[in-house]
């Protein structure tokens, strides 16, 4: 009796066994069921502080060769020590690259503002996607202003999550995640879509675009393509380093 129960015991530790084998088996087909193989991303290289390797560099310091006045001509923006600074008068610069869906990196530095500086005028500029979106560049670091016009919002559109802005004289960075509208002839099928991070800070998440950027007025959509970067000179010495972006 004893020994039979032993067998008994062992036959039944391997049905357990082999029960428990097919049904992970099962479980692993179900689960391949539901894994994709392909296509295989590409690898991209991120190197610490410098533009992925698949990036556009717009802007690393070295010449204003990427950039024209939107007058036409070169860009005339001052160049000292790797760095891009308005030339206050000049006009606005454009990418000479164009861009639909992109990710773009930048770096901007207000300087220490003047006493009479306030609002608006205390060094405003503005990055515009396609020249025609644009998220304003401002020094907001204790300095009131309407909430849709303050460093970090889609301007006189959507009003900035929070106020990442640090003190003037000290560089901010934006990440902007851009998704330009659709059209179908002069018909708008998609409105765009912005999302930024101000300093690392979410400012704008997945905000509808309302219509081409406009100072009076309501904002509208004009059809259009692929488009350059372009940089405002609002007539104050607002300086940029490190532009890459990536179309997405």
């Amino acid at each position: 009796m004893h020994t039979r129960n032993k067998v008994l015991s062992a036959t039944a530790f391997l049905l357990i066994v082999g029960q428990t084998a097919m049904a992970q088996d099962d479980r692993e087909q179900q689960a391949q069921k539901t894994e994709v193989w392909e296509p295989v991303p590409k690898v991209v290289s991120a190197p610490l502080n410098a533009p992925p390797s698949d990036a556009v560099v717009l802007f690393g310091g070295d010449s204003l060769s990427q950039w024209l006045s939107v007058k036409g001509g070169e860009a005339p923006w001052q160049l000292t020590d790797g760095v891009m600074t308005v030339a206050p008068g000049s006009g606005d610069i454009r990418s000479k690259a164009e861009f639909c869906d992109v990710q773009l990196h930048l770096e901007w530095r207000v300087p220490e503002p003047k006493p009479d500086m306030q609002g608006q005028q205390r060094n405003n500029s503005g990055v515009f996607l396609q020249q025609r979106y644009e998220i304003q560049i401002l020094d907001s670091f204790d300095n009131r202003t309407y909430s849709n016009g303050q460093a970090g919002s889609l301007y006189k559109q959507a009003i900035p999550l929070v106020n990442a802005m640090r003190e003037p004289g000290q560089w901010q960075s934006y990440d902007i995640i851009f998704e330009a509208p659709r059209f179908e002839g002069d018909k708008l099928t998609q409105p765009g879509f912005i999302t930024v991070l101000h300093n690392g800070v979410l400012v704008q998440n997945h905000t509808e675009i309302q219509g081409d950027t406009v100072w009076l007025g309501e904002p509208s959509y004009t059809a259009h393509g692929c488009a350059p970067i372009q940089l405002q000179d609002h007539g104050n010495l607002v300086s940029f380093r490190n532009i890459w972006a990536r179309p997405l």
